[in-house]
C-alpha cells in the first residue's frame, strides 16, 4: 500500500504489461488517437493494454493494482500538440512528452 491506495510495485522489466493506454474521453477522435499509440507500442514494446472503461482515476488505480509501471493518457491537449501525458505509477508523477519521443523513453526506462 502506497498512500492509501493498493499497488503492486514491480520492477518495470517483471512488470506483466508494461504500459496501459488510456484516452481522457470514451468518445472519437481521443479513442482514435489513443488506439493509434496502442498500436505502435503493441509492435515496438510489446505487452501493452488498452482501456477506456470507467474514469481515469479508476483506470490508474486497476494499473496500479496489477502493477503498470507506466500509463499514456490522451487529453485535449494531444489532439492539439501531439504531446501525451506519461504517469508513473509508484510516484504517481506525470510528464508530457511528444508522441513522437514516446517509444525511445519507455524502451530506455524499460531496460532490464
Amino acid at each position: 500500500i502506497i498512500d492509501n491506495r493498493i499497488v503492486l510495485s514491480l520492477n518495470p522489466c517483471i512488470a506483466p504489461y508494461k504500459v496501459g493506454i488510456y484516452p481522457l474521453l470514451k468518445r472519437e477522435p481521443f479513442k482514435e488517437k489513443a488506439k493509434e499509440i496502442f498500436r505502435e507500442l503493441l509492435y515496438e514494446i510489446g505487452n501493452v493494454f488498452y482501456d477506456e472503461s470507467g474514469s481515469i482515476g479508476k483506470r490508474y488505480a486497476r494499473a496500479d493494482e496489477i502493477g503498470v509501471p507506466f500509463g499514456v493518457t490522451v487529453d485535449h491537449q494531444t489532439l492539439e500538440d501531439e504531446t501525451i501525458t506519461v504517469r508513473f505509477r509508484d510516484t504517481r508523477e506525470q510528464i508530457r512528452i511528444k508522441i513522437s519521443q514516446l517509444v525511445g523513453f519507455l524502451k530506455d526506462k524499460l531496460k532490464c
